[in-house]
């Protein structure tokens, strides 16, 4: 008797981590169950996936949904929706900007109740690392938080202090202990706090002067701090959204003699230029600021020798009001979680040749590792069946309506990429197809294997 299953992918390309075949998947309640050439028997719903790459379902390890709070700026569903349109099927949402903070469990509770009702995908939760919550670590681990999350510097929302050198250190002798890690926004505090100021005094408040109050060295110099507590404490660091070469030079460094250490980038630093921040104005701020060519390309060749772990969206969206004004003044944060793997197929592979299943690497594998994930993150037996279908060829230009975020503004409105996705599939079921929503939420939240 042949066998039955709930879906079956034919005639796809799978990536793989050890590389591209063309082969069927079948998954039953909710696995991945067979991988084969042909697979011999029936499902629920066939999927014909001819012409068509298929990749591990994406996972944004870095994400800012505002939800609870300030739900006018984002929500859990239209961000959810958005990642799902870009190939995602987990997402980790950071501490802010929800209001309240998620400094402790009632407000980890609080933001897990919208998710179970909201989330169109999975999802995981970090947990906020202030002076004022050192003692609610242990209840935010208990809660099921993948990390924890921390600014060396100001962190643009006053609930949430940035991290002195008092509080990084007993707070990673916690985190040690606890076997979490800790992700850390690496700038140097009194630099910026004191170039910001002295640019204010004087009025100089364009894009050079917002480049000028944060130089690649607050990045650096935090950088290598952030690494000297880790190394003296034994915990886990991550650092997020790296800017510069030269810190990923420190990490790559660090990690030879042992540290435990490792970095994410976001495709802004990939794809978008300083002379492209003047080009396109206050949508394409964010912290740390975008750098130069010169930069980027170091990074790019950073990228390629494997110094970086995995590549996120810091989709970090506002109120559009918030960006009127001048340029050092305005709100800094970029929407981009629907794009990650879109851009990473345009620029990586298309462009610079960079093998499919490292881009599946850096986009969903890698980051299920690092945090303990279990059953996510490539497609192989026994691994949720998590999967976005892409037609590698296929060029799309991103227009405003085609985004699903609460407002529809990105710095790529108007780029044009090549590798577009087609269909989304979280643990079977497809939640996004043809640039359309077609399920009700179904997200699960997703713990840590400590």
């Amino acid at each position: 008797m042949s066998k039955r299953y709930d879906v079956i992918i034919r005639n796809g390309v799978l990536v793989c981590p050890e590389g591209v075949k063309t082969a069927d998947v079948a998954v039953c309640d909710e696995k991945i169950v067979e991988i084969a050439a042909e697979i011999a028997g029936d499902a629920k719903e066939v999927i014909d996936a001819t012409g068509k790459y298929v990749f591990p379902g994406a996972t944004d390890g870095h994400v800012h949904f505002n939800d609870p709070g300030r739900t006018e700026w984002e929500t859990i569903t239209t961000g959810s929706s958005a990642l799902a349109a870009g190939g995602g099927v987990l997402y980790f949402d950071m501490p802010l900007n929800s209001s309240p903070c998620t400094l402790d469990a009632k407000n980890f509770n609080a933001k897990l109740a919208v998710a179970q009702q909201d989330s169109l995908v999975d999802y995981g939760f970090w947990g906020g690392f202030t002076p004022k919550n050192l003692d609610k670590l242990e209840e935010l681990a208990e809660c099921g938080v993948i990390g924890f999350k921390a600014f060396s510097c100001f962190s643009g929302i006053d609930e949430f202090e940035r991290a002195d050198d008092y509080t990084t250190l007993v707070g990673m002798e916690k985190l040690a202990r606890l076997g979490l890690p800790l992700m850390v926004h690496c700038e140097n505090a009194e630099i910026t706090r004191d170039l910001t100021a002295l640019a204010l005094a004087n009025n100089k408040t364009t894009v050079r002067d917002y480049f000028a109050a944060r130089p690649p060295i607050t990045e650096i110099e935090n950088v290598s701090r952030m690494i000297s507590f880790a190394e003296e404490t034994g915990c886990k660091l991550i650092i997020a959204h790296i800017s510069t070469a030269k810190a990923v030079e420190l990490v790559t460094q660090a990690r030879m003699r042992g540290v435990d250490v490792c970095c994410e980038t976001i495709g802004h630093y990939l794809i978008l230029t300083d002379d492209d921040v003047e080009q396109l104005g206050t949508v394409a701020k964010c912290s740390p600021p975008i750098r130069n060519t010169a930069n980027q390309t170091k990074l790019w060749a950073k990228l390629l020798n494997d110094e970086i772990a995995f590549v996120s969206s810091d989709h970090s969206p506002c109120d559009p009001k918030l960006k009127d004004g001048e340029f050092l003044k305005v709100w800094g944060g970029i929407s981009a979680c629907q794009t990650t793997l879109s851009s990473l197929l345009t620029h990586a592979y298309h462009a610079r040749k960079v093998p499919l299943a490292d881009i599946a690497k850096l986009t969903s594998q890698n980051v299920n590792e690092i945090f303990g994930i279990q059953g996510k993150g490539k497609i192989a037996v026994g691994y949720d069946g998590d999967f976005a279908l892409v037609a590698l060829d296929k060029e799309f230009t991103l227009k405003a309506e085609d985004l699903f975020y609460k407002h529809q503004v990105s710095p790529y409105v108007g780029d044009t990429f090549r590798g577009t996705v087609t269909q989304t599939i979280l643990r079977g079921t497809t939640v996004f197809k043809d640039g359309k929503i077609v399920s009700k939420p179904i997200g699960k939240h997703v713990r840590p294997n400590k």
